[in-house]
């Protein structure tokens, strides 16, 4: 049988030791962040412990599907918990609000796998190796023997198929299939997750996407792409932030396209930007890191304030640097 890492032991010890939880997660949070925190309350909750789950921001549309009895909240101050458990967050900070209100805690464990995670918990399990966080709570609940619920089941599988691509970025492993496999067995709702996940798009989205294919640039003989979203554009085509993702993937597939990037503008001097990356060579959570940002090698992101025309100048150079190094 495969050894499992020790330190899943570890967090396994620190679970039946403790009674109160909180399971928080990422601001924004995606199919991976919202799928590992339900899944692994719900778990939790199913061993007879008391679970909090918190996130700063609201679940996107998309996802709603997931969330029963509103078991995700606003973070409260004033609460304590014998543990906080991060999920799929690549640093503190990335916790937003929620990192100010569970300071009053006996232990912090940080599960991710992100590469750019600087290990900010008590007990951390980083495995940037895993294509996604939802595998990561999959394996923990496999060595636990904790049952593996329809519900559970649900939840996990949207985590592992969003990180991967729906199963299809070069991160995907044997091992991914094999838990997506168990997890379709367990219940997984295969039709509803894909018909909720990939193919009920509001139409405010669909305008997104009109201006992303009339606004893209290519430079660089078309090895770059990239495109601005200004609030402006969320104004007139009634979209939110929420909307955004996945678009990067529509001028990432543009066959020449080595790096993609969306620029986002956040405030009028505080840009989100998105990279992904299609070249082994070109490791984008090195570019994102030299704004402050990160993530994975195919695929980060960074905040990066100051005036927007300065921010894409410096975006730009930095990829053309990272491609001009790969050759």
């Amino acid at each position: 049988m495969k050894r499992h890492p020790q330190v899943i032991d570890r967090i396994l010890e620190v679970i039946r030791a403790h009674e109160t939880f909180c399971i928080v997660g990422h601001i924004r949070p995606d199919g991976d962040c919202i799928g590992s925190q339900l899944g692994l309350a719900l778990a939790l909750k199913n061993e007879g412990k008391k679970v909090t789950v918190w996130n700063q921001d609201s679940i996107p549309l998309k996802y709603r599907f997931l969330v029963g009895d509103g078991l995700i909240e606003k973070p409260r101050r004033g609460e304590k918990f014998d543990c906080v458990i991060a999920t799929d967050c690549a640093c503190f900070e990335r916790l937003g609000k929620v990192g100010d209100c569970i300071g009053d805690r006996k232990v912090l464990i940080n599960i991710d796998h992100h590469q750019s995670n600087p290990r900010y918990g008590d007990v951390n399990w980083v495995s940037p190796r895993e294509p996604s966080t939802g595998e990561l709570i999959y394996r923990l609940m496999k060595v636990a023997r904790w049952p593996i619920t329809k519900p559970i089941a649900d939840l996990l599988f949207t985590a592992i198929s969003t990180d991967t691509g729906s199963f299809q970025y070069a991160t995907t492993r044997p091992g991914t299939f094999h838990a997506g496999a168990e997890l379709v067995t367990r219940g997984a709702n295969l039709a509803k997750i894909c018909d909720e996940v990939y193919q009920s798009y509001p139409v405010s989205r669909a305008k997104l996407l009109k201006h992303v294919y009339s606004k893209f640039r290519l430079s660089d003989n078309d090895q770059i792409a990239w495109f601005w979203l200004k609030q402006a554009d969320f104004n007139r085509t009634g979209a939110a932030s929420d909307d955004t993702e996945g678009l990067i993937d529509h001028i990432r597939a543009i066959e020449p396209v080595v790096v993609a990037c969306v620029f986002e503008e956040v405030a009028p001097e505080l840009t989100r930007i998105s990279l992904r990356s299609k070249n082994a060579k070109v490791n984008v959570n090195e570019i994102a890191g030299q704004f402050g940002g990160g993530g994975h090698p195919a695929a980060a992101g960074a905040r990066i304030a100051g005036k927007p025309l300065s921010t894409q100048r410096k975006v730009i150079a930095a990829i053309r640097r990272a491609l001009k190094a790969a050759k």
